[in-house]
């Protein structure tokens, strides 16, 4: 647990686990509008050696910054309600083995709700890898996968408690609005 006084702490935070980076890690946000998300991403951003000015994807879903010691993806998942919905946006690549680094606000759209009373044991599912022809953001059905179209995704709890279907590191973030400028920031890590 990190205790931030400012938006530059929560920044030189963010920097710091940018500076420990390695390829394939995700890092799953949660916290409400205005806690410091982007923040945080800005500082890893920085950490990452990446010169671009980064700045929320809520619009986009995602943001892609390159330049830096790995790649960056940026997603906001505030927009998608479900995990049909990411699955069918073709998000869930930037989840599962990212090329580089991936950091996702309102992470519980994919992820589930809030931070376990006990560290728990969080592991992804396995989705159909896209053919070598499909394009980063086609959707699921589209490259081949039409089971996933119209499917009922698992429960988040069904779906992370299988052991053989992780998807390597995973940082889970919950940052907490404590004063106008202090937030409380908890994570544990997965898969590490």
């Amino acid at each position: 647990m990190f205790i931030s006084r400012s938006p530059e702490e929560t920044a030189e935070l963010g920097e710091t686990w940018g500076r420990a980076a390695r390829h394939g890690w995700v890092i799953a946000l949660h916290g409400d509008l205005g806690a410091g998300k982007t923040q945080l991403v800005k500082g890893l951003a920085r950490g990452l050696d990446i010169p671009e000015h980064v700045h929320s994807p809520t619009f986009a879903l995602v943001n892609e910054y390159s330049g830096g010691r790995l790649s960056l993806y940026h997603l906001d998942l505030y927009r998608l309600e479900t995990q049909a919905q990411i699955i069918g946006a073709g998000l869930e690549s930037y989840l599962f083995e990212p090329d580089g680094v991936t950091v996702v606000e309102w992470a519980e759209r994919w992820f589930g709700g809030p931070p376990p009373a006990q560290p728990m044991n969080l592991t992804a599912p396995r989705l159909p890898s896209p053919s070598p022809h499909a394009k980063r953001g086609e959707r699921a059905g589209e490259r081949g996968a039409p089971e996933l179209m119209g499917s009922k995704p698992e429960s988040p709890a069904r779906a992370y408690s299988s052991p053989s279907a992780t998807a390597g590191f995973l940082r889970r973030v919950w940052i907490e609005t404590l004063t106008v400028s202090e937030r409380q920031i908890t994570y544990e890590d997965f898969g590490a």
